[in-house]
C-alpha cells in the first residue's frame, strides 16, 4: 500500500496545469457614413473582428449626420457612450474615427498597428468568469466591484451600405460587427449573480457580454456567444 500511495502522488504532482482561459480584448469602434476618415477604421475593425481573441464592436454616432446623410447604424445611446469615455479617459471632445480598448486607452483607428499597440499597454485586468448557457447568464464572483452588466447584440455580417450624401457621397461602406441593441441588465458589485437574457432577438445577430465599470470606465469582463 505505501508504495501505491506514493505512486499516486507521483502521478498528481506531474499532472500539468489547467490553463485558464486568456481574456477578450474588447475593441470599440465610434464611427459615421457621414466621416470621409472612417472608411480605413472601419476595415481595421472587420479584420480585428476574425480573431478569436477580440471582441469588436461597430458604434455608429450622430453628431456627423448634420453633414446631410443619417447614419443608418447610428443611435443618440451610442454617442453617449463615446461621450461617457470622452469623460473617462479626461479627453474634452469625441471624434471619429475613434477606438476604445479595453475601456482603458484610446486611439485614432485608422492605424491597425496602433490599435494592436493598444491592446497590449491596456489589457483586461482579472474580472469575473462569464458563462451562458440555456439563455442563463452567470457572472462569477470577485473581488469587490462596482459595475454594470451589459447585453450587446450585433451583427457579424459585412454589410454594405451605399451613402448618397456627406463627405462620402457616391461610396459603398462595408460595416461589420454593427451593435444594433445595448441592454443594461443589472449591477454587479462581486457577488456572483444569475440573468435571464431577453428572448426574441433577430436570429442574425450576435450576443455579447460585457462587465463594466460605471459609464465609460474600464472593462473588467467580457464573452460572446
Amino acid at each position: 500500500m505505501p508504495r501505491l500511495l506514493g505512486l499516486a502522488l507521483s502521478l498528481t504532482l506531474v499532472l500539468p496545469a489547467v490553463a485558464q482561459p486568456k481574456p477578450l480584448t474588447v475593441v470599440e469602434l465610434f464611427t459615421s457614413q457621414g466621416c470621409s476618415s472612417c472608411p480605413p477604421a472601419n476595415a481595421n475593425l472587420a479584420k480585428l473582428a476574425d480573431r478569436p481573441d477580440v471582441l469588436a464592436l461597430s458604434f455608429g454616432v450622430t453628431y456627423w449626420d448634420k453633414l446631410g446623410w443619417k447614419d443608418t447604424f447610428a443611435s443618440k445611446a451610442y454617442t453617449d457612450r463615446q461621450w461617457a469615455y470622452a469623460k473617462g479617459l479626461r479627453h474634452t471632445q469625441v471624434w471619429t474615427p475613434q477606438v476604445v480598448v479595453n475601456g482603458r486607452t484610446d486611439v485614432v483607428g485608422n492605424r491597425l498597428a496602433e490599435i494592436e499597440s493598444a491592446a497590449r499597454r491596456s489589457p483586461m485586468a482579472a474580472g469575473p468568469q462569464l458563462s451562458v448557457e440555456d439563455g442563463v447568464l452567470t457572472v462569477g464572483a470577485a473581488k469587490p466591484a462596482k459595475a454594470d452588466v451589459w447585453l450587446v447584440r450585433y451583427d457579424p455580417a459585412i454589410v454594405q451600405t451605399p451613402v448618397k450624401r456627406g463627405e462620402n457621397t457616391g461610396k459603398t461602406l462595408p460595416h461589420r460587427n454593427v451593435v444594433h441593441e445595448m441592454t443594461r441588465l443589472g449591477a454587479y458589485t462581486g457577488q456572483a449573480v444569475t440573468y435571464r437574457l431577453p428572448t426574441g432577438a433577430d436570429p442574425r445577430l450576435k450576443t455579447a457580454i460585457l462587465v463594466q465599470a460605471g459609464p465609460g470606465g474600464p472593462i473588467l469582463a467580457a464573452a460572446k456567444t
